[in-house]
């Protein structure tokens, strides 16, 4: 059952899903489509899971479930990537490569892959207060205060040394 995400409570798991590009606007209203018609859905042990779902910078999914109601299961989980790699091929855009960083610079969004970003850090072409998104955060309360920061307060910070 599909919720508003900002009703998810502080502790609510998370899911990051980082595009390698930005979602186009036809694109967006239906990627919103179908998270609402998959959310709706979506349950673990035949009880309906309680989740949202948010879009931040048209760039990124975050899947939300609240926890104190269901926990998702290894089923519940797998369906969901699924989904998500369902719409890796709808749309042609990568979602599951954790092997990539998004981060700002300026007012655009770079995406590159973990090697550039260590060389870009080495070559100090990205700093220590270069805004990245710590796509490892797993709680709505984590998202909200600790995955856009600076380099040096995320998981990053050791390509600086």
């Amino acid at each position: 059952m599909i919720v508003p995400f900002e009703t998810l409570p502080p502790e609510s798991r998370i899911w990051v899903y980082q595009s390698n590009r930005s979602f186009r606007e036809e694109e967006l209203l239906l990627i919103q489509e179908g998270l609402t018609q998959f959310l709706n859905q979506w349950t673990a042990h035949n009880q309906a899971l309680e989740a949202a779902f948010d879009l931040p910078y048209n760039r990124f999914i975050i899947l939300g479930l609240n926890q104190e109601k269901t926990h998702a299961s290894g089923c519940s989980i797998d369906a969901s990537v699924r989904f998500i790699q369902q719409l890796e091929t709808q749309f042609g855009i990568l979602l599951l490569d954790k092997m990539n960083v998004t981060f700002k610079q300026g007012d655009f969004f770079a995406y590159k892959s973990l090697e550039e970003f260590k060389k870009m850090a080495k070559e100090k072409a990205i700093t220590k207060s270069t805004v990245v998104f710590n796509n490892l955060v797993d709680t709505v309360e984590a998202y909200q205060n600790f995955w856009e920061v600076p380099a040096e307060e995320s998981w990053h910070n050791r390509f600086f040394k």
